[in-house]
């Protein structure tokens, strides 16, 4: 269990929320639990999910933006000539299911996810010292072929990907969080069909709505994709908290913001200087 402690995050359960929920356990269980504040500030850590959940009947609407890359040069204006967007709307269903749908110009892909807790770090009487939430994603590409290339059949435009994530808010300050990965994709050549990873993330506060955040995913089998050699993702950035809003100021070597293309398809490279400065927005609406 300790090996699987460790990332970051974007909505957060207000203390009503908190209240409600830490009643309705009681009343089930008979047990008196103390649930530490979110582990992190957002349902994301920087391109992937934390463990954090949007609460029942709230709506986040979410923008995320990445640039080009910085060593493009003077002429692209180190990246910001050029724009990749993912826009999303993601539900709070139950106390313990959120789901979401998204649309990104990166191989004009559709996606949805659904996102399960099934335990959250407590303290007290029948204590529990993890969260842990399940993951599962579907994208499907809509980009066309080349010129001369046969249309893709609906599997090859498909990529499913599973994740557990168990994370542990270690003191006020320090989060944690560790994501073993599969996807699943139709895939030619050197590209892996079944990719196994494993992702590590944190959060550290600097001031009461300010974190640093980190996240690195390891991928077992890399192999190559459109011909070009894959890197594992690095991501580093800041969480700002303002009101309704999180804004989330990221560097990476991805330009995508799913999980089977930043994790299975990033061709850029921390040490060639091929980081991308992006964000993201996040602003929920209550609609109980």
């Amino acid at each position: 269990m300790l090996l699987l402690l460790m990332i970051w995050g974007s909505s957060v359960y207000s203390q009503q929320d908190l209240k409600n929920l830490l009643d309705d356990l009681s009343d089930i269980t008979g047990i008196d639990f103390v649930l530490p504040r979110s582990t992190f500030k957002s349902t994301r850590i920087m391109n992937g999910h934390s463990v954090e959940k949007m609460a029942p009947g709230d709506l986040d609407f979410r923008v995320s933006h990445r640039f080009g890359r910085l060593n493009s040069g003077a002429y692209e204006f180190f990246g910001l000539d050029q724009a990749n967007i993912h826009l999303s709307l993601e539900y709070g269903i139950t106390k313990w299911l959120m789901a979401g749908i998204g649309r990104g110009t990166y191989e004009k892909t559709f996606d949805g996810f659904a996102k399960f807790t099934l335990a959250r770090q407590s303290q007290g009487k029948g204590s529990f010292p993890l969260s842990v939430s399940l993951l599962s994603t579907m994208a499907y590409r809509t980009v066309k072929p080349g010129a001369f290339a046969e249309d893709y059949t609906f599997s090859e435009r498909s990529a499913f990907t599973g994740q557990l994530l168990v994370a542990r808010k270690l003191n006020q300050n320090f989060s944690l969080q560790l994501m073993p990965t599969v996807i699943s994709r139709d895939v030619a050549g050197t590209e892996p069909g079944l990719l196994w990873a494993a992702g590590a993330g944190g959060s550290v506060k600097l001031a009461k709505r300010i974190s640093l955040n980190a996240e690195y995913y390891y991928s077992f089998d890399r192999g190559t994709y459109l011909n070009s050699e894959v890197y594992n993702p690095l991501s580093i950035g800041f969480d700002i908290e303002a009101g309704g809003h999180v804004f989330q100021l990221i560097f990476t070597n991805s330009v995508a913001m799913i999980e089977k293309g930043f994790i299975g398809e990033t061709t850029g490279s921390w040490g060639k200087g091929d980081i991308h400065f992006g964000f993201n927005i996040s602003r929920v609406f209550g609609l109980r």
